[in-house]
């Protein structure tokens, strides 16, 4: 079903990494009154905040609403894996296009514990063999794709060396260094193929966006489409993490969603002048850049190797030096996508801008198989 535009008036977002004593809702106010600020609209005028978050504990929209002020608006916490800040963003533009709200605030926030994440997701038999360690599920969506299209180690170094590359431009970003393909592959084996610097670290950090009602005017950038879906049983092998399928494969999550978010917009994949999606690791872009269609299947690793997903390639993929090089903070990421894209199409993105950029797309992919797109395009 079609809906009308709703524009993003502002963004905001507190730089990822590691800040010490620092708190999620003290960095989720920072990057909402930046969004606010930037929206020159004052916290009196929102209507509803959506809060994206996994570990901020209970009520973490509240606990900002209450540092910026309480004024009584309905406050909704989502949760849903690496694709919560996709989900916030997605139901608020619903909110929008209900005629319930005219101006509302999605906020992501996270402050990731050191090491591999800790999910309650997984069945108790999985931790001890090691099928909750999420680089475990990531090496095996990607061995299967060497298998089946001859996907090498070096094109996966690739999508990193290119990823660091952008990073050095982004001041909000945790790495901010070129990084070689020979530096990748030399890093340390963690779950065969992947290695360290082929894998993004989990960090802190937050992410605001403000929509409003009303049509937009030259210059404003509106979300024109979204999809979100969950992956079913029998996909296989992907991010809902089954491994006992024995069921025929179904089309992909991340493809259903981006077919919902491509037919509300009216366009498709060829459509697209600028992308961040989901690479919590190097494989992860790849698979990613099939499924969202930027190439046919299998083509992923000669698409990266090719240079057409780098800044001034025929489409640019995570300009802002995605998640391998800002970390991941799993509330605020995929409200950090939304930000890079609406800055990309503003045109304020500097060295890392994407010239001509007009209609942009976020991909993010979580635990469970929640996946969320969203198509986001200037006046």
């Amino acid at each position: 079903m079609a809906m009308e535009p709703t524009v993003v008036s502002g963004v905001g977002m507190h730089p990822f990494g590691r800040f010490g004593d620092k708190s999620p809702i003290e960095m989720g106010v920072e990057a909402l009154r930046e969004a606010l600020a930037d929206a020159g609209i004052a916290w009196g005028e929102v209507d509803a905040l959506f809060c994206a978050h996994m570990y901020a504990g209970t009520g973490a929209g509240h606990k900002i609403a209450t540092a910026i002020g309480r004024t009584g608006i309905p406050i909704v916490n989502v949760e849903n894996a690496c694709s919560s800040g996709g989900a916030a963003v997605s139901v608020a533009r619903q909110a929008i296009a209900s005629g319930e709200h005219g101006v509302v605030a999605a906020v992501g926030i996270e402050k990731m514990p050191r090491g591999f994440m800790k999910m309650d997701y997984f069945e108790p038999w999985r931790e001890p063999i090691g099928h909750a360690v999420n680089p475990v599920q990531f090496a095996y969506a990607i061995q299967r794709h060497m298998y089946e299209y001859g996907t090498t180690e070096r094109q996966l170094a690739l999508v990193a060396e290119k990823n660091h590359r952008h990073s050095v431009h982004n001041p909000r970003a945790m790495y901010q260094k070129e990084i070689s393909a020979e530096e990748v592959l030399a890093s340390r084996m963690v779950v065969d193929p992947l290695r360290l610097l082929m894998l993004c670290t989990p960090d802190e950090g937050a992410a605001a966006a403000i929509l409003r009602a009303g049509d937009a005017r030259p210059g404003d950038v509106s979300v024109v489409g979204q999809g979100m879906a969950t992956a079913m049983r029998s996909q296989a092998i992907g991010e809902h993490m089954p491994t006992d399928s024995t069921i025929e494969p179904d089309v992909p999550v991340s493809r259903r969603a981006a077919q919902k978010a491509y037919e509300q917009a009216g366009l498709g994949p060829d459509d697209l002048d600028v992308i961040e999606l989901q690479d919590t690791d190097a494989g992860t872009e790849i698979i990613a850049t099939e499924e969202l269609g930027l190439c046919a299947p299998g083509e992923g690793g000669p698409l990266v190797e090719s240079g057409a997903t780098t800044i001034g390639g025929r489409i640019p993929v995570n300009p802002s030096g995605g998640l391998l090089s800002k970390g991941e903070p799993v509330g605020a990421s995929a409200l950090g996508q939304v930000f890079e894209v609406v800055t990309q199409l503003r045109g304020r993105a500097g060295a890392r801008q994407v010239e001509g950029a007009r209609t942009g797309l976020t991909h993010a992919l979580g635990a469970g198989g929640n996946c969320s797109v969203i198509v986001l395009q200037r006046s």
